[in-house]
């Protein structure tokens, strides 16, 4: 039987490592404005293996998990169905338990992006490129699927990668081009660049930023800002956040495990600031 609207209701973030995780400010924080004093959020270190377990022990009372690394693809066959979005990055980062029981999983990670571009004015650029070749480059490159109207440049640092990511934009319908990272400065003169690289990894492309820079989306939050986020934003370019991102996609993870509609976006990114500022 489904929990009634009066019962506690949980919800968690899985994934191994976790601690640095900042879901749970940005959930907490949406259920406090939206006067869910019945609902909890958690964080749990799972790997791989420890994922088949954990949900066989999940009760009636779970409303949703947000998962993050390793587990975005080990989750699918444990679920029952998944998103066209999620399918075509072959990742989920969100499981909704629905009230017939069913494991539904979504990725909002692709239109999180999409919703930080528009919130800072980039609803469509010709051309863009992309820093590196990991499991967040495949969800750029989903989101750029909508708002790319001609080629995308991928700088990777190995052949094998440069394959995977050709392969990535047959599948999404996204015109690819790769080049080698010692080229990766060239990057920096498109009109929309998107960082998706480890900390510490664009350092040294810092001094390639030109005199008058475009929109850069870095996907890092923490350390904040990264030296070429900085010396974008000091150069007069636009510089879109890995916390406006990871704000954004918590708020539609948030309207699909409660099933509100009014998600209140400035108080979890207010919450989420709060937390990197305190360390």
């Amino acid at each position: 039987m489904p929990p009634r609207a009066t019962d506690a209701r949980r919800a968690a973030v899985l994934g191994s490592p976790i601690a640095h995780s900042l879901s749970p400010v940005l959930h907490r924080a949406a259920y406090a404005e939206l006067g869910l004093a019945n609902w909890s959020y958690e964080r749990f270190e799972i790997d791989e293996a420890g994922l088949p377990p954990f949900f066989e022990g999940l009760g009636p009372e779970w409303a949703g998990l947000s998962l993050t690394m390793p587990l975005k693809r080990a989750v699918i066959p444990l679920l029952d169905g998944i998103s066209d979005t999620a399918a075509s990055v072959e990742a989920v980062n969100t499981v909704v338990f629905t009230a017939d029981g069913r494991r539904v999983g979504d990725n909002t990670d692709v239109p999180g992006m999409v919703a930080a571009l528009r919130e800072h004015g980039i609803e469509q650029v010709d051309s863009a490129a992309i820093l590196g070749a990991g499991a967040t480059a495949s969800s750029a490159l989903a989101a750029l699927a909508r708002v790319c109207t001609g080629e995308v440049v991928a700088y990777v640092r190995s052949e094998a990668r440069a394959a995977e990511m050709r392969q990535w934009g047959e599948r999404l319908e996204v015109e690819v081009r790769t080049a080698d990272w010692a080229d990766a400065g060239q990057a920096l003169s498109a009109p929309l660049v998107i960082a998706t690289t480890p900390a510490g990894t664009t350092d040294a492309l810092a001094d390639a930023v030109p005199g008058r820079p475009t929109t850069l989306f870095d996907v890092l939050y923490d350390p904040w800002p990264t030296p070429l986020a900085a010396r974008w934003s000091m150069a007069g370019g636009a510089v879109v956040s890995g916390l406006d991102l990871l704000v954004h996609q918590a708020v539609l993870q948030v309207e699909q495990m409660t099933g509100r509609s009014r998600v209140p976006l400035a108080a979890m990114r207010a919450a989420g600031g709060r937390a990197l500022a305190s360390g």
